[in-house]
């Protein structure tokens, strides 16, 4: 058992208490902290009051479906890992859960093995536990992400929840650039295939204003030509 998994949280939300069950005792035994759910309204409660490193998400679920609750989550949490479960034959729910956000689908019934591969593959390309950092300063300006709010010699002030996504997302990957299209799809939640828009460059330029003018004493935000954007280098990222 590595260490990684023996720390990774995941939330199972099946409303079949058998099944359930099964999925509990099964990722519980490799090492897997388990919170457990039934229905659409507490998937949603639970992913954002605990956070979780992956929701594992039934789509035919009583108060309120899974595809409801993935865009709440989605809404919400932006950068949260999600595998939906959907029935055979159930390509309509499978397109939908992916335009939606999901990171994977897997399919009923499924194997022990299938599902401990794909929950390891998600985890394994999600952006560093994006919970795990909680606020980025550069010794003049703050962001603390935990709070949204951008902290200045002046005082406080909010930033949105599109914000904290991006800079969240930027600062668990500061090892490399991220291009629009991953910061579309994880950020935002969009499928940017065949996506033509400006929204990721807007979002940035606004948010690159609103720290220089707090006293930032340089770039937060900086620009790799033909790779896209990346955390600057004068930020400390915390834990």
């Amino acid at each position: 058992m590595t260490e990684s998994r023996a720390l990774a949280r995941v939330l199972v939300v099946e409303d079949d208490v058998a099944i359930r069950r099964g999925l509990v005792d099964a990722l519980g035994f490799h090492g897997y902290a388990i919170t457990e759910c039934g229905d659409g309204e507490s998937a949603v409660k639970l992913a954002l009051e605990n956070s979780p490193d992956l929701v594992l998400l039934d789509c035919m679920l009583p108060r309120g479906s899974g595809l409801e609750a993935l865009r709440r989550i989605r809404e919400a949490r932006p950068t949260m890992p999600v595998i939906l479960v959907t029935a055979l034959g159930s390509e309509d729910d499978r397109v939908s859960g992916l335009s939606l956000g999901a990171d994977d689908y897997i399919v009923k019934p499924f194997s022990l093995r299938e599902l401990l591969a794909r929950v390891e593959a998600v985890l394994r390309r999600s952006p560093a536990r994006p919970g795990d950092v909680r606020s980025l300063s550069d010794g003049a300006v703050t962001i603390d992400l935990e709070r949204r709010v951008l902290i200045a010699h002046d005082g406080e002030q909010p930033i949105s929840e599109r914000d904290v996504g991006v800079m969240r997302f930027l600062a668990s990957n500061s090892s490399r650039a991220v291009d629009r299209k991953e910061l579309l799809q994880c950020v935002w939640g969009l499928d940017p295939k065949g996506l033509e828009t400006r929204t990721v460059d807007m979002q940035i330029a606004r948010l690159r204003e609103r720290i220089a003018a707090a006293g930032a004493r340089g770039e937060w935000i900086g620009t790799s030509r033909g790779k896209g954007y990346r955390l600057g280098a004068g930020v400390t990222v915390s834990a």
